[in-house]
């Protein structure tokens, strides 16, 4: 690829202190049978190796100063650079499973009303019970995902246009891609799940980072839908999960799990009601500081 040709794909990724996924995840993406493509890297901040092992690969790197991150910042400032007419997005730590995965991707947009595609996401070796199920919940081997997954950014495609028409929500610390899919379904715009294009992604989150992760999704789903938190029927949903995740847990013979299951999904349902008092709050005062969830969210992860 040379710089007088335009690639018609641009990879987007995110990076900040991810040493231990990156060479995994980029050697994955240059082993793809589809090789027309450039790939943007947006770091913010890293003081790890995950430079040095950028710079491994023909990447063009764009810094971005670590107290300004915020998702939807940081993958529209990747998009403003992109000169393909398509975008995939491939967070740091996504490992496409197959070398024609970027191909199936790409095919997606070849029908004229898709306007974006996402991956099935699968878990890593060592991931835990509950991080199994959760992603077996949310992406099926059948041809829809649940109603609560929208568009899901890890390995995913775009149409340039259509992220023009709409860039990424930069109001909360994340949920973008969730708030670009609800925006996509209620003008009408096409979005294609693939169940056969496999990615390997998933965290083992210790509780902290659990309530980091929940808070930012009830931030923002408050900021964007506008809705009222109801704490009753919060709780109803927190005990149906339990009840679920206790089924799974003892058929997959994860006994040791159990008496967490109740712990975990308190913490979970308590940090996703606080974050949507925020975003209420945020919606009812004009508030447009993202960086109250960011504050609170990022204590979670580095603190």
């Amino acid at each position: 690829m040379t710089n007088e040709k335009r690639p018609r794909v641009s990879v987007i990724v995110r990076t900040k202190n991810c040493e231990n996924v990156i060479g995994q995840s980029l050697a994955a993406l240059f082993s793809q049978d589809y090789q027309d493509f450039e790939v943007i890297v947006v770091d913010s901040g890293s003081t790890d190796s995950t430079l040095e092992i950028v710079g491994k690969y023909p990447c063009t790197l764009i810094h971005m100063p670590p107290e300004e991150y915020i998702s939807g910042k940081a993958l529209n400032l990747g998009a403003a650079h992109a000169r393909g007419e398509w975008l995939v997005f491939q967070n740091s730590d996504t490992v496409p499973l197959a070398p024609d995965a970027l191909t199936l991707l790409v095919a997606a947009l070849d029908d004229p009303d898709v306007q974006a595609a996402y991956a099935r996401q699968v878990a890593r070796p060592d991931a835990w019970s509950w991080v199994r199920l959760e992603l077996e919940s949310a992406f099926p081997d059948s041809d829809a995902t649940p109603p609560w997954i929208t568009f899901e950014a890890p390995f995913s495609i775009m149409r340039k246009t259509a992220w023009e028409e709409h860039p990424f929500f930069e109001n909360a610390w994340g949920s973008e891609d969730t708030e670009w899919g609800y925006w996509a379904k209620k003008n009408g715009k096409k979005i294609r799940y693939l169940k056969n294009v496999l990615a390997m992604h998933s965290h083992n989150h210790n509780l902290r980072q659990l309530y980091g992760r929940l808070f930012c999704d009830g931030e923002a789903l408050a900021l964007f839908l506008g809705d009222k938190n109801n704490p009753l029927a919060e709780c109803g949903r927190a005990f149906s999960a339990i009840l679920k995740e206790w089924a799974y847990a003892m058929r997959q013979g994860e006994f040791a799990d159990l008496p967490y299951i109740p712990v975990r999904r308190a913490v979970m349902h308590w940090a996703y009601y606080k974050g949507h008092k925020l975003g209420e709050w945020r919606l009812a005062t004009g508030d447009k500081d993202a960086k109250r969830g960011q504050r609170v969210i990022l204590k979670r992860y580095q603190g």
